[in-house]
């Protein structure tokens, strides 16, 4: 099945795109593999602190006053 578009001056092939994705998705990878740690940290100091006696939303009863199943 043939393009109807016109291909722009400067694209690249699918083959190619794929190719080029397939290496940067690698990259990404052996990236995070490499740095978990401190990308982990760095997500970590981002969050709000919680007060310590904050109950965490598992130990809280959502469904207070409804009848069980």
């Amino acid at each position: 099945m043939a393009r109807k578009d016109p291909v722009p001056e400067g694209a690249i092939s699918d083959e190619a795109a794929a190719y080029i994705a397939d290496v940067l998705m690698e990259l990404a990878l052996e990236f995070e593999s490499k740095y978990i740690g401190q990308i982990l940290r760095h997500y970590e100091s981002l969050r709000p602190e919680r007060l310590y006696n904050e109950p965490k939303q598992l130990e809280l009863d959502l469904f207070d006053g409804y009848p069980p199943f």
